[in-house]
């Protein structure tokens, strides 16, 4: 409890913080409105069931060679970077998938925002995990050898499962730790509602 009291007390360390940078993967581009798109059910669920997906792409070179499974592989990825940006934000903040996007924001911005150190370290290790899984299977599809597309398979998607369980507990707990944090569930009343009393909405 005293660690998170910590967390919570206002620093000078991110007084001047602009709220729209939280979480935000420059390379990706994924500013707030993508990530409200990605904390869809439709996003988080579809984008979850992809790695089987390029696994088979990336086996298809033995069937079609790599030209044609370049293509496949490709296409993929382009789907994968689609995917946070296809689909509306949900009406309901407060869903699993919901929490775990939000935490994963957190946990991504922890720089700025301290979060609990064993929260930080389980996510590291858990993240290793994924990658174990996502290269050994990366290998077996390559290699042709299915045994190890299975187990990474089943590594990544463990590890990942696991991962997004600890993104939620750690939104739960980093919710009202900043004013930026807050504003995420936070959806206004539309402008152009006659007779709507002017007000904000908040998921519980």
């Amino acid at each position: 409890m005293q660690q998170l009291a910590r967390i919570k007390e206002p620093s000078k360390r991110y007084a001047a913080y602009r709220p729209m940078n939280a979480g935000r993967l420059r390379m990706l581009g994924m500013d707030q409105d993508i990530w409200h798109r990605h904390a869809s059910g439709w996003s988080v669920w579809t984008r979850f069931a992809t790695l089987p997906v390029l696994f088979l792409s990336i086996w298809s070179h033995a069937w079609f060679g790599w030209p044609l499974a370049g293509l496949l592989i490709a296409t993929v990825c382009l789907w994968l970077w689609f995917n946070p940006r296809i689909f509306p934000p949900p009406r309901r903040f407060d869903t699993w998938h919901a929490r775990a996007t939000f935490g994963e924001r957190v946990w991504l911005n922890r720089g700025i925002v301290p979060i609990p150190a064993d929260d930080n370290r389980r996510a590291v290790l858990l993240s290793l995990l994924m990658a174990a899984g996502f290269l050994l299977g990366m290998w077996g599809a390559v290699s042709t050898h299915l045994t190890a597309v299975l187990i990474g398979t089943a590594l990544t998607y463990a590890g990942k499962i696991a991962f997004l369980h600890g993104m939620v507990a750690l939104y739960d707990q980093m919710r009202d730790a900043h004013p930026v944090y807050r504003s995420w569930t936070t959806v206004p009343d539309n402008d152009n509602t006659a007779q709507t009393p002017k007000h904000h909405k908040t998921a519980s």
